[in-house]
């Protein structure tokens, strides 16, 4: 009888907690300050008067998300279950409303003002869709392989889709994509999804030709010196292309100095390039690589379907958005508004990213392993 218990106590199941995830998160962001400074001091100084302007709003919004990632982290991750769809109404309520009483910034209106701070409803978007689509594939997941369970899924996602691409395409475009990768997991025909991506290119092709802006976009992209508007590409090119294999030294950009507009945002892989060189922006891709294998890691030991859909949406939402991110600055695609993660300026997008880390790791502590 001793022996059996002490057996039994051996092989106790230990809670697992991902501090590997942590540490890399921790580390992005102390990375990502140092750089938005870095890149945004020259800007601020300028405009404001303050060449710690942005440091100190990407620090309390990073302070509030950490804060939230904390609590998420410790709310058992089943829970969203039952709030998903709350959740995804409230993402359509407010990219709705954005749409009429938004406030305008580079002729788009993105933002809610509330008093003297900004929220940008899209990014709420990318994670209630993961909440949702992960809760609707878990209570389907028998017929997910169904050709017409998975249209009805994409159905239910197209009118968050629509009404964020009304001012935000790339937003929509990586919502969309969040959902196909989590739809691509959870299916076992893959033949399925060439359908889906012909008919979302067909819709993607019509979608740009509406807009005459978004055509012209694709000349810029493709002869970016003959437009005035391929000015931001070619000074981001030109700060790429500088840097070296290992950059000018960090502080000693020339093309932050006022050549990149808003260097701070979308361009700052850009600056990082000119910087730390190619060392630095490979360093930096490494870095993402090994939070991405974190969440596969999560995935696959996740204790349930539900956990492992939850982590690959945010495992989608980081990869998708830092590939076009890279894709834009280098021009290898069309430039169009996509922040980097954890290291661009912008607070609403720091403090759901952050969730999301927190929601991960929510995950992460469900995992069990048996100790002999």
């Amino acid at each position: 009888m001793a022996r059996r218990q002490e057996k039994e106590k051996k092989q106790k199941p230990i809670r697992y907690f991902d501090y590997s995830l942590l540490f890399l998160i921790i580390f992005l962001l102390c990375f990502g300050l140092v750089m938005l400074y870095s890149t945004s001091s020259y800007y601020g100084s300028t405009r404001f008067g303050d060449t710690a302007y942005y440091l100190k709003r990407q620090l309390f919004a990073t302070s509030l998300g950490i804060i939230a990632m904390i609590i998420v982290s410790r709310i058992p991750y089943r829970f969203w279950m039952r709030v998903s769809g709350l959740a995804y109404l409230m993402a359509f309520g407010l990219c709705t409303a954005v749409i009429f009483i938004g406030t305008e910034a580079k002729g788009q209106a993105r933002w809610i003002y509330i008093g003297p701070l900004s929220f940008q409803p899209s990014e709420f978007a990318k994670l209630a869709v993961i909440i949702f689509l992960a809760t609707i594939i878990y209570k389907t997941s028998k017929q997910v392989g169904d050709f017409k369970t998975l249209v009805k899924v994409m159905a239910i996602v197209l009118p968050v889709v629509g009404v964020v691409a009304y001012n935000n395409l790339s937003t929509a475009i990586i919502i969309l994509g969040i959902a196909v990768c989590m739809l691509f997991v959870a299916s076992p025909k893959y033949s399925h999804f060439l359908i889906v991506g012909g008919v979302v290119l067909a819709v993607g092709v019509i979608f740009i030709a509406l807009a005459s802006y978004r055509a012209e976009r694709i000349q810029i992209w493709l002869h970016p010196e003959e437009y005035e508007k391929g000015y931001q590409t070619l000074q981001g090119l030109y700060a790429i292309g500088s840097g070296g294999l290992f950059g000018k030294g960090l502080g000693e950009s020339m093309q932050k100095l006022g050549f990149i507009p808003e260097a701070q945002n979308d361009m700052i892989f850009s600056v990082i390039c000119e910087e730390l060189g190619l060392f630095g922006a490979i360093c930096l891709i490494l870095l993402y690589l090994l939070i991405i294998w974190r969440f596969m890691v999560i995935a696959n030991n996740a204790a349930d379907l539900y956990g492992a859909l939850l982590v690959v949406g945010i495992m989608a939402h980081i990869s998708i958005q830092v590939v076009l991110n890279i894709a834009v600055v280098t021009n290898t695609i069309p430039n169009t508004g996509i922040s980097l993660p954890f290291v661009s300026y912008g607070g609403t997008s720091i403090l759901f990213l952050l969730s999301e880390m927190g929601l991960a790791l929510s995950v992460s502590r469900g995992i069990k392993f048996e100790v002999t």
